[in-house]
């Protein structure tokens, strides 16, 4: 029986973009299939939260193309991009610290009718149980795990098809890191798509369908995520 391939959810051709005289993103190329979960490794300034930022349309590319859902986004604003289905967790959670847990997460469903909430604050509560417990305390005085979980599931509130999530580990002490990536595990059973960016890139593998390791602003090695935890040039230069 021939197997049948779907058509990637989200397809990067040819991605370059410069921060001024630097060039971050060289000829990029990556793609997403509905229900993946792919893992972005590198080491720090590599591009690879630039690459996020260009897919949220954050940033504008120099040059190439970014496909989603089969059209292109190249000219759509941030808001746009989470209208048709990308949420992104940024690096550093970035959550409002003046504002309770509840405003957060309200807050990212803003694309979205008051109507339509109500269901979706009961799964982040779900998903998050300490979320739950502090829904009326302020973001600011939460642990760094509670914080990170706050910034997962107010993207989650958009009820995005695409998740991008950016360096959900960084800072957080290791049982709260299994702790996240359990959750990333369950998100990934309930069907969701997620980009990864992550520096641990041994979890990030093991969590993985797929992977991409990007150096210097270029693609670098790319296959299943369990052929790069094996490969020797990932090993020497990610997993120690």
């Amino acid at each position: 029986m021939k197997e049948i391939i779907t058509p990637p959810l989200l397809e990067v051709k040819e991605l370059s973009v410069n921060y001024g005289g630097i060039q971050a993103l060289k000829a990029v190329d990556l793609f997403i299939r509905s229900g993946e979960v792919v893992t972005l490794i590198g080491a720090n300034g590599a591009g690879k939260s630039t690459m996020l930022r260009a897919i949220s349309r954050l940033i504008h590319p120099l040059r190439g193309q970014l496909v989603y859902n089969g059209r292109s986004i190249l000219r759509c604003q941030p808001h746009e991009v989470v209208r048709l289905g990308i949420s992104q967790s940024p690096e550093g959670r970035k959550v409002l610290a003046r504002q309770t847990v509840l405003d957060n997460l309200e807050l990212g469903a803003y694309t979205r009718s008051h109507r339509e909430t109500q269901a979706d604050l009961d799964r982040q509560f779900a998903l998050f149980p300490r979320l739950a417990e502090r829904r009326h305390q302020l973001a600011g005085t939460l642990s760094g795990g509670e914080q990170q979980m706050l910034a997962i599931g107010r993207a989650l509130m958009s009820r995005p098809k695409l998740l991008l999530l950016d360096e959900p580990s960084l800072g957080l002490a290791p049982t709260i890191v299994r702790e996240i990536f359990s959750i990333i595990r369950n998100l990934r059973a309930t069907g969701v798509t997620i980009l990864l960016v992550e520096q641990n890139a041994h979890l990030a593998l093991q969590t993985a369908d797929r992977g991409y390791v990007l150096e210097a602003g270029q693609i670098t090695l790319t296959g299943a995520a369990d052929s790069l935890l094996d490969d020797e040039r990932v090993k020497k230069a990610y997993l120690g």
